[in-house]
């Protein structure tokens, strides 16, 4: 068996550990800052233990993956020589942007520890949707291997997260 499938399969593991990562550690970044508005002593056990949990699945899981996924995608780029594609030129602008994402991820996750974050907890939910969008870009213009199809699955989460701040929205007004 060529080598190429199985770093490929290594690589899709890893991307999807890796995006798993940025996604749960916003939502533990939202329950933070939310805990920060608790009275004591539930501030400082609820912050602590955010904390901890950021940092073992930033360094144990996050990062990691993003390295292998890195490793594994530049072997296959290599071998295939994607560059030369213009469907691989738009992907690796979405991977500037995935990467900027994640180095961000870090700075919040920093800032929350230095306690000097400024956003709110409806800012990092509407942060969360950006590695969303990125993933739908990535997804379809990998497997489409047209820069046309990141568009269009890029409108359609866009539409699909438009509806769940709206469901979501009603769902608390309802709550209250």
């Amino acid at each position: 068996m060529d080598a190429y499938l199985y770093i490929k399969a290594l690589h899709l593991v890893f991307v999807v550990s890796w995006f798993a990562g940025l996604l749960y550690i916003v939502r533990l970044f939202i329950y933070h800052v939310e805990a920060l508005a608790r009275p004591e002593p539930d501030r400082s056990i609820l912050t602590a233990q955010f904390a901890l949990m950021e940092k073992r699945l930033w360094y144990a899981i996050t990062w990691p993956a993003m390295i292998i996924a890195a490793g594994c995608g530049l072997y296959m780029m290599v071998r295939i020589r994607a560059w030369e594609a213009a469907w691989f030129q738009l992907k690796a602008v979405f991977l500037l942007l995935l990467i900027g994402y994640h180095l961000y991820c870090g700075k919040i996750r920093k800032d929350l520890l230095a306690g000097r974050c400024a956003l709110t907890s409806v800012q990092l939910r509407v942060w969360n949707e950006g590695a969303t969008l990125l993933l739908f870009a990535i997804v379809f213009t990998a497997v489409l291997k047209s820069p046309s199809a990141a568009g269009k699955g890029m409108l359609g989460v866009a539409a699909f997260a438009a509806v769940s701040v709206a469901a979501m929205k009603m769902l608390r007004r309802k709550k209250n």
